[in-house]
Formats: C-alpha cells, sequence, structure tokens
C-alpha cells in the first residue's frame, strides 16, 4: 500500500457498493493515514435489480435500504464526508452535462483535492460507470492546469488494456482487507449476487487474490 500522504481525496461514483469493490483498500488506507476523504455517490442505485438473498427490499424501500448500507460502508472504510448530490440511477448518461459537470466542478473547488478516484470512461461496462468517469474528466479539465488534481481512474471493461495499456498505479490492500471485506458487506442486498460475492465462503487466500489489489490507470489530460 501506498505511503503517499494526499491532501485531500475525493472519490466520485455512480453507486453504492461501487467503492466497496473497486477503491474501498485505497480509500482506508488514505484514512488511516489521516487524510481527508470525501466520497460523493451519485446515485442511490434505485435502479439495481438485485433485492438480497433471500429478497428483503422491494423497488419502494431500496433506495432507503441502499442508502443505509452505503453508510454503513463508509464507516467501515473511514469515511467521514459522504455527498449524496441525487441524480437518478440508470440516467446519468442522459443527464444535463451542465447540472452533472456542475456538481462534481462545484466538489472540486471546495475540497482542492489532490487526488480523484473515479471510473475510466469509455472503459467502465456500465453507462452510469462511463458518464460519471467523463462528467469527473470533464470537470477537473476545467480546472487551470496548475490546480487539476491526479484522476486515477479505474477501467473494468473486456480488454480494456487492449486499448490503454496496463495499469500505472497498482495498490496493495492486504494491510486494509477487513475494511474493504467489512465495506463490501455493509451492502447486504447487493453483495450475494452472483456477479460480486456470491453465496459460497473463500479462503483467506482467495480472498487476498480477488481483492488484495485495485488497479488504477492515471487520467492524461490534453496540452
Amino acid at each position: 500500500m501506498t505511503d503517499k500522504r494526499e491532501r485531500h481525496v475525493l472519490v466520485v461514483l455512480p453507486h453504492p457498493d461501487d467503492e466497496a469493490f473497486g477503491v474501498a483498500g485505497t480509500v482506508a488506507g488514505h484514512a488511516r493515514r489521516g487524510t481527508p476523504v470525501t466520497y460523493a455517490c451519485l446515485t442511490l442505485g434505485q435502479m439495481g435489480r438485485n433485492m438480497g438473498i433471500p429478497p428483503f427490499a422491494s423497488r419502494v424501500t431500496l433506495p432507503d435500504i441502499r442508502r443505509r448500507e452505503l453508510e454503513a460502508s463508509c464507516r467501515a472504510l473511514g469515511i467521514a464526508d459522504l455527498r449524496m448530490p441525487g441524480f437518478h440511477d440508470k440516467m446519468l448518461e442522459f443527464e444535463d452535462p451542465a447540472l452533472l459537470d456542475g456538481a462534481i466542478g462545484g466538489l472540486l473547488r471546495e475540497l482542492q483535492p489532490s487526488l480523484v478516484l473515479t471510473f475510466y470512461p469509455g472503459h467502465a461496462v456500465h453507462p452510469d460507470h462511463d458518464a460519471c468517469g467523463a462528467a469527473v474528466v470533464r470537470a477537473v479539465a476545467a480546472l487551470p492546469e496548475r490546480e487539476r488534481p491526479v484522476v486515477h481512474a479505474v477501467a473494468i471493461a473486456r480488454d480494456h488494456e487492449r486499448d490503454i495499456g496496463p495499469p500505472d498505479v497498482i495498490v496493495d490492500v492486504r494491510d486494509t482487507l477487513g475494511p474493504k471485506l467489512a465495506a463490501i458487506r455493509a451492502h447486504r442486498s447487493q453483495f450475494q449476487a452472483a456477479e460480486l460475492m456470491g453465496t459460497g465462503s473463500y479462503t483467506e487466500e482467495e480472498l487476498q487474490a480477488r481483492f488484495g489489489t485495485e488497479r488504477y490507470w492515471t487520467y492524461r489530460f490534453g496540452p
């Protein structure tokens, strides 16, 4: 795990649980070193198809359940500043860019982070993931060059390395695997889904192999 002390870390992701599976170990490491961390979760994931196994949520109750799960995940990771701007799940690609970029730009001006964590636009599978990453890139690019934070982006699309190369930041998060797993399990309505954790049990070695490393691509802004 990197020992670099950032001034402020801003995490911008679209859904509750994106932080748990994507950046949790990195975030927990920054929080453990005393770095302020702000998490802007753009939606409440209210259109998610997972309702728990066995189901305990409904379309009506899911937003409130996912909000509480998100708050529990943040507590596990040491995130004290959670922002929920209230954009609608599965609609980010259709949002007015001025509203989306304005919300993110406002956070950048307020917090002046030295590092932003988000998804790599075009290489993040879900349209909300891509739209979130693209909005972050636009908002950062709108800042004067000397004021721009470093952007570390998560890429998960198939064959993404063919297009953008290997990750240039690899973070060993085995030291913060405990908080990361606690964050994952906090999202109780989601984590047993087959595409996430499933209902099986894992050995410590399997958990470390699956979750012990987090990979990022530094977004390169043009001149």
